[in-house]
């Protein structure tokens, strides 16, 4: 009826892929004017002086003055290694010398030897007809190698952005392996003695339920799916399945009668009482071991890999991301409880006009306060501070009723915990306060995600659930590490990209090593994306 594709349908109105096309669903159509466009390249004969800038490329200047980089290069031969900040570099003058205005709120992709439009928007998410009105010169011709596109923010593939170029995710499936067969030994939970298997009714209702049987389980189908995927790239794994019953006598006892000659990594124990007691023994002192799914901070021998994030650590990167993103000439609202004053007195240091707002004993704020310290006339930047999930429940439901028209309010956390994923705090909510956060994993619905979930289902005859995706991503790279280069860190690998979980191993001080990958999310509408860092 409007005349674009179904893709384009789809790519404006997310929902539909979710739960379907609905009667009375308001959808968005798009309306895109087509128009050729002819530019007027400058000529390459007089130029001008142009000192570079912080967070100035040569793709930014190539784009901006309508060039290949290539072709800034041979006007420029010293740039060939990079710009540096305060060097003085020769660019086109004329008329019309800058062709393309840089936005900020943009991504832009660097066009590839033999891509055309069809190949680029399968990459990146986003439809020919939306590629083509944000990039309309090439209406009715195809770019070519090294042609800069202007992408928006929310289209990204499996792409990386850094100072708003797409980057190609590291991707180690690709790459030739030195090491074909590896061995790993993962300590489980399972308990299996707990389990009265001449009991059928029992058996469902222990199993039924979240618990270590069936967190065990659940991690262990997610080692076995990564097993078979880099089985089918040539590398042979064996993984030898320990159950420690959750019994440091039964973890001692394997420890010994364990055969650790060619044993390249060992995954878990998965709760940290056990890992730090099994971590200390001197026999397995040079084999890489490698916590799966706590948080909490682990000794630092030198074989040790943290594979989640450090809360402490990963709330410092996020301080410092909102500190950053904060816009002072707008109204800005700080909220926390007693437990967090600390950490909201920090910011309230360096954002000294900024509202301060302590929650009552009884863990709520006042409505009629918040309404007070809320403006139409300006953004509403809200820093709020607590892990209780009744204050964060009043205080998502306050800002979202101060939603409107001509009232914009935005929400930041430097710590984000489970209670946001609770029933009483709604989405919804979330997406209209366009909630920011940071996050160690993210579980957007990508086509790597879709799939493993058919495999899975028919494999398994169930969904995976999110040790699942947490064992495959961690087994997966565990792996394709110690198959490329016989050891998981190495300044050559510098992140590692899965379904929902990113890794960038970095030495710490006392020795080990911790996951510094990360995302920085935001809520909109019912929707979760990944912005720029």
């Amino acid at each position: 009826m409007y005349n674009i594709s179904i893709e384009t349908i789809k790519e404006y109105n997310p929902l539909i892929d979710k739960i379907g096309l609905k009667r009375k669903m308001k959808l968005q159509i798009p309306f895109f004017k087509y128009k050729e466009v002819i530019e007027d390249k400058p000529e390459l004969v007089n130029y001008k002086t142009h000192l570079v800038k912080p967070k100035e490329t040569k793709w930014r200047l190539a784009y901006e003055y309508g060039l290949k980089i290539s072709d800034l290069e041979k006007i420029n031969p010293e740039i060939v290694g990079g710009l540096k900040v305060g060097q003085q570099i020769l660019l086109p003058t004329g008329k019309d010398s800058i062709i393309h205005d840089f936005e900020n709120e943009m991504n832009y992709y660097k066009v590839k030897s033999n891509e055309n439009l069809s190949v680029i928007s399968q990459k990146i998410g986003i439809s020919i007809d939306s590629l083509i009105t944000y990039n309309p010169r090439f209406t009715n011709t195809q770019p070519e190698q090294e042609h800069i596109l202007k992408i928006p923010n929310q289209f990204k593939g499996n792409f990386d952005v850094k100072n708003g170029l797409l980057y190609e995710r590291i991707s180690l499936k690709d790459s030739f392996f030195s090491n074909n067969y590896l061995q790993l030994v993962c300590f489980l939970p399972f308990k299996i003695k707990e389990i009265e298997f001449d009991s059928v009714e029992k058996t469902n209702i222990k199993l039924s339920k979240r618990n270590l049987h069936t967190i065990s389980t659940d991690f262990y189908f997610g080692m076995e799916m990564a097993k078979d995927f880099c089985d089918s790239l040539g590398i042979k794994t064996k993984i030898h399945v320990i159950d420690t019953q959750n019994d440091l006598s039964v973890i001692d006892e394997k420890i010994s009668s364990i055969k650790w000659k060619g044993i390249n990594a060992i995954i878990g124990p998965l709760i940290p009482k056990n890992f730090d007691f099994f971590s200390k023994n001197i026999q397995i002192s040079d084999i890489p071991i490698i916590s799966p799914l706590s948080t909490k901070e682990i000794d630092g021998n030198k074989n040790l890999f943290q594979s989640v994030g450090r809360l402490r650590r990963l709330r410092k990167v996020m301080m410092n991301y909102i500190k950053n993103e904060i816009d002072t000439t707008q109204n800005l609202v700080i909220i926390t409880d007693s437990m967090n004053f600390k950490i909201a007195e920090e910011f309230k240091k360096i954002f000294s006009k900024a509202h301060f707002v302590e929650s009552e004993k009884s863990g709520f704020v006042i409505p009629e306060l918040i309404d007070s310290l809320l403006v139409d006339s300006l953004k509403n930047q809200v820093i709020f501070e607590s892990q209780n999930l009744g204050l964060a429940a009043n205080v998502t439901s306050l800002l979202n009723s101060q939603v409107g028209k001509d009232r914009d309010v935005q929400l930041f956390s430097s710590l984000r915990t489970t209670i946001y994923d609770n029933v009483n705090i709604s989405r919804k909510h979330l997406g209209n306060i366009k909630f920011t956060y940071l996050n160690d994993n993210f579980p957007r619905e990508t086509n790597e995600r879709k799939k493993f979930k058919e495999k899975f289902l028919k494999k398994y005859g169930d969904y995976p659930s999110k040790e699942s995706y947490r064992a495959f991503d961690v087994t997966m790279d565990v792996i394709l590490r110690l198959a490329y280069q016989n050891k998981i860190y190495s300044d050559k690998i510098e992140e590692t990209n899965y379904i929902e979980n990113k890794f960038k191993y970095l030495p710490d001080k006392g020795g080990g090593f911790s996951n510094f990958g990360f995302y920085i999310l935001q809520n909109r509408d019912y929707d979760i994306i990944e912005i720029k860092k």
